[in-house]
């Protein structure tokens, strides 16, 4: 069998369609499905069937899937050991995070790698370059956004499932509380803390379904048996901040990373009662781990938001 094809195979297990394998890796969508073909013509058990207009493993597809993603480790091991690919410092890390990450973190970081950069005598050599991508999906869709990039900066929240860790390595960044975001002159900013009771007949702005603010929202509702009113669904922390200085509606920011978004009018109150905490972590491929540049990079992240939940 060869690599190629059982990468395709990989590819399409995790992005669930061949024109989502094409673009992610800048071919032509018959070029996969030759590959796939070529591949199927090797065993006498169906890889893939037909869901609606999309292509999807088998039971027998995933599972050969899964030992390609085996086999590419263990070809990526074998390059750590003799290649210099692996052990370049200072080649590209691709990253993508989600909009409250980026706002907080893409700045630092690359403040943090500059001055790396410039405290060696020849400069641009031993430090990682970097490209960065938003991508905020909901919180299922970001394992399979490592079949995009290095290093993906994805949140999910304490009651939600963990990732799949045959498929993704975890380094965990910060475990963020969601607040209660009131205008500063709003009646809920004189207390030092919110019920779930103080808060629910309040108007809101919510992210869209699916993503962490949003399920917090229903928790909230359920504890204080009352539907909540959400008036704005936005997805962009700045403009739901933007919206709560107005005094009008009310509404959650992670403690940490809506930072950027914050103005004066705003003032955040943890939430009692409900477990609130969002998990932060970096998720990437295994065999990207064992590349200099990309652990350097999840280090750089480490120290980066250990500086900004100490502050």
């Amino acid at each position: 069998m060869d690599l190629h094809q059982l990468q395709m195979l990989r590819e399409l297990g995790e992005l669930g369609s061949v024109k989502a394998v094409a673009e992610t890796l800048s071919i032509t969508p018959s070029a996969v499905s030759q590959q796939i073909s070529l591949l199927q013509r090797q065993v006498d058990i169906p890889l893939t069937r037909k869901d609606g207009r999309n292509l999807v493993l088998t039971d027998a597809g995933r599972v050969l899937a899964d030992a390609g993603a085996e086999v590419a480790n263990a070809m990526a091991t074998a390059k750590a050991a003799i290649g210099a690919y692996q052990h370049d410092a200072g080649g590209t890390v691709t990253i993508s995070g989600f909009h409250s990450a980026g706002q907080a973190l893409f700045a630092p970081l690359v403040r943090r790698l500059a001055a790396m950069r410039d405290a060696t005598p020849t400069h641009n050599v031993g430090v990682p370059r970097l490209k960065f991508s938003d991508e905020d999906v909901a919180q299922h869709d970001f394992p399979a956004l490592t079949a995009k990039y290095d290093l993906v900066l994805a949140h999910r929240m304490d009651h939600s499932p963990e990732w799949p860790q045959s498929r993704v390595r975890v380094i965990p960044l910060a475990h963020e509380p969601l607040d209660i975001a009131v205008a500063a002159d709003h009646p809920l900013a004189a207390k030092a803390s919110l019920s779930p009771q103080d808060v629910v007949a309040y108007p809101w702005v919510a992210s869209r379904s699916g993503y962490s603010p949003a399920d917090m929202l229903t928790a909230i509702g359920a504890v204080a048996s009352q539907p909540i009113n959400v008036v704005h669904r936005i997805n962009d922390y700045l403009a739901a901040a933007a919206l709560v200085s107005t005094g009008e509606v009310i509404g959650l920011l992670p403690r940490y990373t809506s930072s950027p978004a914050l103005n004066p009018g705003v003032v955040l109150r943890p939430l009692t009662g409900i477990s609130t905490r969002r998990r932060i972590d970096l998720l990437a491929r295994p065999e990207n781990f064992k590349r200099t540049s990309v652990m350097l990079v999840a280090k750089a992240l480490q120290d980066v938001m250990a500086e900004l939940t100490a502050d």
